[in-house]
């Protein structure tokens, strides 16, 4: 890879081929089909066939793209490109019509809603909709079914930093202020992160933190991410899953006592603080090495960097992720992080601040529009009489027909089948099958359904076990908004036609609001459904009212808080008030708990999962690209050599990974780097290569967010 400067600009461009250029070529610009940075490219091309991907200049991505987007087009060629509904016959999924395939699926809501209820019929979605489908969606589950049972697989990824974020600053975006502030940043600590391998081109935010030797990870393992930051001299914090809140609790205690705090900005700017420091005071920080294994010179090494940055550049930057998130006391960790922030003085300063990076594509803007259980668009609480109000009108039905609160994704996919529980679902933007944690228990009640209806591209393991399988449209071949990680919105833009045979799911599902005799207008135009979300949403918290196409079209960077008030949207938040009633930060009480699963000596390791730098999610789009798969490899699980020795494994050996829910197989993989209590296993495979067999479903009590992060296991050997 070359970079090259462009004469006007002096932004570097880089060309995957080794060709750099000035602009972006002729073609459609949009953005990635992956990660929640959302990197720009451009595609160009009038088939699937001839389709090719640039990078383009923007804000996240600066020119970059990583090889997951370099390699998107390949999606849309796949051979397994599902062109046709298929319904199942005598035990096999046949081809159909979209009138046999929509009729099967309305009969089976109305029969099914008669004899058992609305909440019989559940929907569950995922966090790469479309901004316009995922509000579409919560209007047509609360609206058209005018069922409560609806959530959305975005419930295991943001949900404890979302809950957190509520709790200390009263709103939730992940990133309250541009990325491309952290680049200037000379610290920052990344919690539970690998940008590395998840989003690559985020690392071009951490050059000036690296280089100046302040980037700083903690993470059980040495990911490419911590061993950048050794390599720069900063830090790896490798403590044991699940000790995170911890490790908050020790760093805020050497920030007091080391005379770090920023007594001003506690005093003026937060709440609070008198009722978390008893807590934090016990938190010697040799208790805290004992527990995380994090040794007291790293812990005081963090906390300095993380105050002279502060103090001397205004560069200090605390990043949470997945790795300290997914665990059932995921809220209070983050909590405790954000406590630490304060405490630093961080949120809401030019320069320094406290956010979390979103995963999804759509992340941000999917928990923001009426996916979730708990919530309708503008990030509305649906149990609130004006929020209800306000949304009903712009629906135009009376809000004492909108259901309540329904079940989170979990206990929703749980209860299918049960007594009192949905007896039919529909799918849409996830494969639960492979995703959802205690996946063999997931798997068994989807099989108890009296209907299950995926929406899918490709026969994913979800899709493969449903009754009836819905073609949509792929990323290229639909138009709408996505919000990214900064709470930026931008537009996706069609760049071919779908294959004959394919819809949009706004098509599906203003046809089945019409078959099951819903007289709600369902508009099928993603800008009508976009203007109607921007009145949705108007006063919410996530106010989209001042957003339009024709703005993004402009090239206008919008993030919202975007409204009448403030029409050139919020870039910063929380510069002269947190959302707060207030406008004062708050330190909440929260102590460490630890994993909810103790290991012993039947299952002495604690196992943790995460994700590969060529495999997104679920692994049901990237496993298709060739280049992709050729590269990953096979199903591993990554281990210590002594504990792989312990029980006569070697590096390349077939092990069973067992926890006491089920078992996992996977190649092993010595290295010296692991911490000998823990294995690491990535999650994009099904099959017996099913990480989340492992895993259980301890929930947050807060979130409702599963603990993927910590669950005790064995290795064995394969015959």
């Amino acid at each position: 890879m070359t970079t090259a400067t462009s004469p006007s600009s002096g932004t570097a461009i880089r060309g995957r081929s080794g060709e750099a250029t000035d602009h972006a070529p002729a073609g459609v610009a949009t953005h990635c089909a992956y990660c929640g940075l959302q990197c720009a490219m451009t595609l160009t091309g009038t088939s699937a066939a001839a389709l090719t991907v640039s990078p383009r200049r923007f804000p996240t991505n600066r020119g970059g793209l990583c090889q997951k987007g370099w390699t998107s087009a390949e999606l849309l060629r796949a051979p397994s490109r599902l062109t046709s509904p298929l319904v199942r016959r005598g035990g096999a999924l046949e081809p159909a019509s979209w009138d046999e395939a929509l009729d099967v699926v309305a009969d089976a809501i109305v029969r099914t809603q008669t004899a058992y209820g609305k909440d019989a019929v559940a929907v569950f979605g995922g966090g790469g909709l479309t901004n316009e489908k995922a509000y579409q969606l919560g209007k047509f589950a609360r609206v058209a079914l005018r069922t409560s049972q609806i959530d959305y697989n975005g419930r295991w990824c943001m949900s404890s930093a979302a809950a957190a974020g509520i709790r200390c600053f009263g709103l939730d975006r992940g990133l309250p202020f541009p990325v491309t502030d952290i680049g200037s940043a000379h610290a920052v600590l990344l919690l539970g992160a690998n940008p590395a391998e998840t989003m690559p081109p985020f690392l071009t935010h951490l050059v000036r933190a690296a280089d100046a030797g302040g980037l700083m990870v903690a993470d059980p393992r040495l990911t490419p991410t911590a061993a950048k930051a050794i390599d720069g001299g900063g830090l790896h914090l490798q403590l044991r899953p699940g000790t995170d809140a911890a490790l908050a609790l020790g760093m805020l205690h050497l920030a007091v006592t080391e005379g770090y705090a920023d007594r001003r900005y506690v005093d003026e700017r937060t709440s609070g603080f008198e009722d978390l420091w008893p807590i934090a005071a016990q938190w010697l920080p040799e208790r805290v090495e004992r527990v995380t294994g994090v040794a007291v010179t790293t812990m005081r090494s963090a906390v300095a960097a993380l105050a002279r940055a502060r103090d001397t550049e205004r560069g200090a930057y605390i990043l949470s992720a997945r790795g300290s998130e997914q665990h059932a006391s995921g809220t209070d960790t983050v909590t405790a992080f954000i406590a630490l922030a304060l405490v630093l003085g961080l949120p809401g300063n030019p320069g320094t601040g406290f956010g979390t990076i979103t995963g999804q594509g759509n992340g941000q803007g999917g928990r923001e529009h009426g996916q979730k259980a708990d919530q309708l668009p503008g990030y509305r609480k649906i149990d609130d009489p004006a929020a209800r109000a306000h949304v009903a009108a712009v629906w135009g039905v009376d809000p004492a027909d909108l259901p309540g609160p329904g079940r989170s994704a979990f206990e929703l996919l749980a209860a299918l089948g049960t007594d009192g529980g949905p007896r039919v679902l529909l799918v849409h933007g996830s494969n639960p099958v492979v995703s959802a944690p205690d996946a063999r228990l997931v798997s068994e009640r989807l099989a108890a359904l009296d209907l299950l209806v995926v929406s899918d591209f490709v026969l994913s393991e979800t899709a493969a076990i449903a009754d009836v399988v819905l073609p949509v449209l792929q990323w290229a071949e639909e138009e709408g908004t996505l919000t990214n990680l900064e709470g930026r919105v931008l537009r996706r833009r069609r760049a071919l036609a779908a294959p004959e045979g394919c819809r949009s799911e706004l098509e599906v599902w203003s046809e089945l609001a019409s078959r099951i005799g819903c007289s709600t207008d369902f508009p099928t135009d993603p800008r009508v459904v976009f203007d109607e979300l921007r009145r949705a949403s108007a006063g919410g918290p996530a106010d989209y009212s001042a957003v339009t196409w024709e703005r993004l079209d402009a090239g206008e960077s919008l993030h919202w808080p975007c409204s009448t008030e403030r029409p050139q949207g919020t870039p910063r938040l929380f510069l002269d008030r947190f959302a707060t009633p207030d406008g004062l930060a708050r330190f909440v009480a929260v102590d460490h708990v630890g994993p909810a699963e103790a290991d012993d000596t039947a299952y002495p390791l604690v196992a943790t999962t995460g994700r590969l730098l060529q495999h997104y999610q679920s692994g049901a789009q990237t496993r298709l690209v060739d280049e992709l798969s050729t590269a990953a490899g096979e199903m591993f699980v990554q281990v210590h050599p002594d504990t792989a020795g312990a029980v006569g494994l070697a590096d390349g050996d077939l092990a069973d990974v067992v926890s006491r829910r089920g078992r996992t197989r996977a190649a092993v993989r010595v290295d010296e780097d692991m911490r000998p209590d823990v294995v690491f296993l990535p999650f994009h495979w099904g099959g017996d290569a099913r990480a989340n067999s492992l895993t259980h479903a301890a929930l947050d009590p807060t979130s409702r967010m599963p603990e993927f992060k910590a669950c005790a296991v064995r290795l064995e050997t394969v015959a």
